[in-house]
């Protein structure tokens, strides 16, 4: 046989091997999606950068998360680099995607215990989102006020409502429990009643089911600072067109930037795009 032909044959074989383990990871469910992810974020005019993204990616889905923390010397800072860490560690070390609900409750529990377990109760705490993809399926959690939406045919969709107490008396007011007067009496508060760090800490806010994911969706997750920063109308505007993830979340950022605000909180946002 001439060399020609052994070239030949060593590229057939290597298309089978190929094709071979391909189609067997397929099978297994372990073909590792594509997803396009943009992410980015500002100080405003605080004087410490209190939030934190982070991105995972294994053959089991797709995690992301951001956490906007608070707290003084520095306490902000160290439970949202926590949760973020904590949250990336759980992942790598459960199948999270074979059940997310527990996944996503065992997870922040984790954090807030870590964060206890590392800043005294008082010193610092963070507001968390974090979205898990598996097989186009969008499930996500929140403690906080960290949004999650899908913005899909221009339209940005809100999918948590959050844990302020504006939230809560919406809530309350729609259950009967508070009266038409109270209620509005207690709409602008916006304080925050359930975050991670704390010994009351209750429980997480999280999807009833699952979302399905379609073609060009990009799901969103923000820090207060960014949607209170900006109209949301804006916010659409800028999720349009053509251009990748990050240059939309760059720009987005550099608009909250370029705002005529004085007091500008520490904004961020994350993007992330799968293949369909």
């Amino acid at each position: 046989m001439t060399l020609e032909k052994w070239v030949l044959l060593f590229i057939y074989l290597l298309i089978l091997i190929l094709a071979f383990f391909r189609f067997f990871y397929r099978e297994k469910g372990k073909v590792m999606r594509r997803f396009k992810a943009g992410k980015a974020m500002t100080i405003g005019t605080r004087q410490v950068q209190e939030d934190d993204y982070g991105i995972c990616q294994s053959a089991e889905g797709f995690l992301a998360v951001l956490a906007d923390g608070m707290g003084k010397n520095y306490g902000g800072r160290v439970s949202s680099r926590i949760a973020v860490d904590t949250m990336k560690d759980m992942f790598e070390e459960y199948q999270a995607a074979e059940n997310p609900a527990y996944f996503f409750r065992k997870s922040f529990h984790a954090v807030n215990r870590e964060i206890l377990k590392q800043l005294d109760d008082g010193k610092g705490g963070a507001s968390m989102g974090a979205v898990l993809i598996k097989d186009n399926c969008l499930y996500y959690a929140v403690a906080g006020n960290v949004k999650i939406a899908v913005y899909r045919k221009d339209v940005l969709v809100p999918l948590s409502t959050g844990h302020t107490i504006d939230m809560l008396v919406e809530d309350r007011f729609m259950e009967g429990t508070i009266t038409r007067e109270e209620a509005l009496k207690m709409l602008e508060n916006k304080r925050l009643y359930n975050y991670l760090g704390q010994d009351g800490f209750k429980d997480i806010e999280f999807f009833d089911a699952p979302v399905r994911l379609k073609e060009k969706d990009i799901v969103v997750l923000m820090s207060d600072g960014l949607y209170e920063g900006m109209e949301w109308k804006t916010i659409e505007e800028l999720l349009s067109g053509k251009k990748k993830c990050q240059q939309k979340a760059y720009e987005i950022v550099e608009m909250i930037n370029a705002g005529t605000g004085k007091e500008k909180d520490n904004a961020s946002i994350v993007l992330v795009e799968a293949g369909i």
